[in-house]
């Protein structure tokens, strides 16, 4: 695969307005904390009608998808949002979906799946890392949707960096969920051509930072993953085709602890009354621990946790 090219700025700002009628226009909320090192705002694309941004990035892919291909239907590979962000998407245009996911996706992703419409099937975790590596898999027909490394997705993933600065155009930092690059390469290449001097981080957890690893190896490179409730991110590789454009658009990574997150998603109930899922608690645990002062945002990318999890975690146990 040829590394992703930079995305402009047009076809971030021609994204928005393919996906309005589809995604929301999420708010940004102020966090009132006594002892918080930076001014801390939350984007709260838990509030999609998915739970999930990544509503956006399948819409517009598969709004400039060509018809012919669509008539075949679609398919992705998801541990979940993905999933259902292409669902929606198929569901609102009347192609059928499919999904490839992760043997131990969370229950409360796979039965989403169907509510939209969808069939999956589940893959060993290699397997499934697979479909991402070669961009599809085999026995799958239809539109391939990648969740990561398609100019389009990540184009419509950057309409939340477009927002950000309207609501907050003084904003100093922002930290972004980074799974394989796709969300927070996408917010960066808008906040980059727009106000450059603002930072934007990954946010990793510790039991897989593949970026962060990659950082330090000054390269792609793979890493022990141990799954964890934190499964909206953290692979067992950088995409190669990612590594340009991440070390070119991102100011580095912020690796937090599973202790970190289960207290941000506490934290985020009892102060926000904002469900997180594991991702979305991760950027706001590396904001408090990671970044200087100043005014910086947290992106809560999703909100899909399964119940008896976020019990355990308010309980004040873990997962």
């Amino acid at each position: 695969m040829d590394p992703i090219e930079p995305i402009p700025l047009s076809a971030i700002e021609a994204a928005r307005g393919r996906i309005a009628g589809a995604a929301v226009r999420t708010p940004l909320l102020r966090l009132e904390l006594e002892d918080a090192p930076c001014n801390l705002w939350l984007k709260l694309e838990n509030l999609q009608p998915i739970g999930s941004f990544k509503i956006r990035g399948a819409g517009n892919a598969m709004a400039l998808a060509d018809p012919a291909d669509l008539a075949r239907g679609v398919y992705t590979g998801s541990a979940g949002n993905m999933a259902q962000g292409v669902a929606w998407n198929a569901r609102r245009m009347g192609v059928p979906c499919r999904v490839v996911v992760p043997e131990g996706a969370p229950e409360a992703k796979l039965q989403a799946i169907e509510r939209l419409g969808a069939t999956w099937v589940a893959r060993p975790f290699d397997e499934w890392w697979g479909v991402l590596q070669n961009h599809g898999h085999p026995e799958e027909k239809g539109f391939f949707v990648h969740p990561v490394s398609n100019p389009d997705v990540i184009a419509g993933n950057g309409t939340i960096g477009l927002e950000i600065l309207e609501d907050l155009p003084d904003v100093d930092a922002v930290v972004v969920p980074f799974g394989g690059g796709g969300l927070s390469c996408g917010i960066a290449s808008a906040v980059k051509a727009l106000r450059p001097q603002t930072r934007v981080y990954a946010a990793e957890v510790e039991t897989s930072g593949p970026f962060a690893a990659s950082l330090e190896a000054g390269e792609p490179v793979e890493v022990e993953r141990v799954p964890s409730f934190v499964d909206g991110i953290g692979g067992k590789s950088m995409l190669p085709e990612m590594w340009p454009l991440a070390t070119t658009v991102l100011d580095g990574s912020i690796v937090t602890t599973l202790e970190e997150i289960t207290a941000a998603i506490r934290l985020l109930v009892e102060r926000a009354h904002v469900v997180a899922e594991g991702a979305g608690g991760a950027a706001v645990a590396a904001a408090l621990t990671g970044v200087p002062e100043g005014n910086v945002v947290a992106v809560v990318s999703g909100g899909n946790l399964d119940a008896s999890v976020l019990a355990t975690i308010l309980r004040g146990e873990m997962p």
